[in-house]
């Protein structure tokens, strides 16, 4: 008999909820961050170039803790140290990026904040990876995705939660940023840091095995033996996940043009400007819409367990990218805020997909000793795209774009349709065979 202990429902939400958390950071992140920077004087066409921190971060942080976590022995565990810090560290960004009174400050501070989720993010997934036995995975990772969508429908929505309690929008600091979204930082930065910790106490990390703990202690973490194992783990790669690279690089460069540009393109086909007033009114309707296809995530995740444990992840992941770059082809031409909430359900559907079934195709491939380290080089499929579009976007942005936004939901539509295809051709690979643990 191979395998780990089964965990209840109750248990796998509850090493879930730090998602809720995490999750409302990054949902913070994607509806106000463009709205700040234009509030603070960006110009529109160069803004990729001030969501670098993400990619940036993703790209050096995540494979470099991911491959310290797998070679780390503490009292509480291998991953936890590492996710507690970057929740302390974001919750203390959130804190302050609202009171931003420059440009240039809340362009740092996502940074810190980016870096800390980042921190966070991969030896979180891989506590997940270790602790559920192969077949709760399906269950585990999609547990994950449904607190991303829960998180993300309360962050988007928060700021018209305090008008519709009668809080006036236009309410705005010296700066020009509304006190709706200092509040709604502030509940993400407390958000951030109990979420997690409540995971980390009601579901502590399994007892490292043998074989654990035998390659931790053949080569104690260090600069050089962290190289090391990057190399090794790049030049021993599973095909699987090799051939999830292009897929990964079709949704994602997609996914960061939807976030980047969607308050703008609302506020030109709804409002006909880019101006301040027309993108403040945009931003609004945005955290509805977002909230929406993050509740449509939410429910999507669940339904699509036992759908994804029948027909397998990469047929249900392809399905869900190519009704999520309809919903993003169709969005430019919505001119009332009423019709846009139907593309809104092909974007939830793909971004809940999108945050569990490429874990489950990747855990089912990578030997477990090393699972932080292939979470933390997995996640530059998901930053690399991202650089890449932060970098090109502002070169044709104007020449081959028109300078409008509409048509950068355009390309991300093609981008996730492309994503579908390049899904069909992941190899599929069967679950690893797992020592009993008690």
């Amino acid at each position: 008999m191979t395998g780990k202990p089964l965990l209840s429902l109750a248990r796998i939400v509850q090493m879930n909820l730090g998602f809720l958390g995490l999750q409302f950071s990054f949902g913070l992140q994607q509806s106000n961050m463009g709205p700040i920077y234009s509030y603070l004087g960006a110009d529109e066409a160069t803004m990729p170039l001030l969501w670098l921190a993400g990619p940036m971060t993703g790209l050096i942080v995540q494979p470099i803790v991911g491959a310290l976590s797998d070679r780390t022995v503490t009292r509480i565990g291998r991953r936890t140290p590492y996710f507690l810090i970057g929740a302390v560290l974001c919750s203390l960004a959130l804190f302050a990026m609202p009171y931003s009174a420059e440009l240039w400050i809340a362009a740092s501070l996502l940074w810190v904040l980016d870096a800390a989720n980042n921190i966070t993010m991969e030896p979180y997934r891989a506590y997940v990876s270790d602790r559920l036995d192969p077949s709760q995975r399906t269950t585990g990772f999609f547990t994950q995705s449904a607190f991303t969508g829960l998180a993300q429908t309360l962050s988007y929505l928060a700021p018209s939660i305090f008008v519709w309690f009668g809080m006036n929008p236009d309410l705005v600091d010296a700066n020009g940023i509304p006190h709706i979204t200092r509040i709604a930082f502030a509940i993400g930065a407390v958000l951030s840091i109990s979420t997690i910790a409540w995971s980390v106490w009601r579901v502590p990390e399994l007892p490292m095995t043998e074989a654990e703990r035998a390659h931790a202690a053949a080569s104690p973490p260090g600069t050089a033996q962290v190289m090391r194992d990057l190399r090794d783990a790049v030049r021993e790669m599973p095909t699987p996940m090799r051939q999830l690279a292009l897929a990964m690089l079709f949704q994602w460069y997609g996914m960061f043009c939807y976030w980047q540009f969607v308050v703008f393109s609302l506020a030109r086909s709804m409002f006909g400007s880019g101006e301040a007033d027309a993108v403040r009114d945009a931003a609004l309707i945005n955290g509805r819409l977002g909230g929406f296809y993050n509740a449509v995530a939410f429910v999507a995740a669940l339904a699509l367990m036992p759908i994804t444990r029948r027909l397998g992840a990469k047929p249900v992941h392809a399905a869900c990218m190519t009704l999520s770059g309809l919903g993003m082809l169709a969005l430019p031409s919505m001119t009332q805020e009423a019709w846009s909430y139907l593309p809104m359900i092909g974007i939830g559907l793909g971004w809940a997909s999108l945050m569990g079934s490429p874990y489950i195709m990747l855990a089912n491939c990578i030997p477990p000793e090393r699972t932080g380290i292939y979470m933390g080089i997995f996640n530059m499929f998901i930053v690399v795209p991202m650089l890449i579009e932060t970098l090109t976007v502002p070169l044709f942005y104007r020449s081959l774009l028109g300078g409008d936004a509409r048509n950068v939901l355009l390309l991300a539509g093609g981008m996730m349709l492309a994503a579908a295809v390049a899904t069909l051709f992941v190899r599929s690979s069967p679950a690893p065979a797992r020592a009993v643990r008690a």
